[in-house]
């Protein structure tokens, strides 16, 4: 089926983390107003038998829903596999107002790295870019111009 005639079809954003996934998820919901949906770790799935014990508590999947029915999914990556951290995207964010956008991004680069420091821009009032204390790079916009 083309993907014209699928229905809902939205990207998400998958996480992966080294053993952070809960306390990153905790983290977000709280910050952004989100509802975790999932929160199962390898103990808690039909194939924990398989799983090594001092594995077991590592996120197989965890789903937030964030305000205005948008989802941001993550995990930990297997612990028997390399991890190399997240690259090559950005979650991005557009919040209608200025303070609101810079509140989120001050919160997310408490314990990180700004990358771009939240200033005034051609497509938004304001803009930022940082990665946050658990290896996330996140794009920050507050409110949106024509361009």
């Amino acid at each position: 089926m083309p993907a014209s005639q699928t229905t809902n079809l939205q990207p998400i954003p998958y996480l992966s983390f080294n053993g952070t996934c809960a306390e990153a998820m905790r983290f977000y919901e709280k910050l952004l107003g989100g509802k975790i949906k999932v929160m199962m770790s390898g103990a808690e799935t039909p194939m924990a038998d398989q799983i090594p014990k001092e594995f077991a508590n590592r996120i197989m999947n965890a789903q937030l829903e964030l305000p205005g029915g948008s989802l941001l999914y993550a995990g930990d990556c297997p612990a028997h596999l390399p991890y190399d951290g997240i690259k090559g995207v950005s979650i991005t964010l557009n919040f209608n107002h200025v303070d609101e956008a810079e509140a989120i991004f001050n919160k997310l680069a408490d314990g990180g790295q700004v990358t771009m420091p939240f200033s005034p821009t051609f497509w938004a009032k304001k803009f930022g870019m940082l990665i946050d204390k658990f290896g996330v790079p996140w794009i920050i916009n507050g409110e949106l111009l024509p361009i």
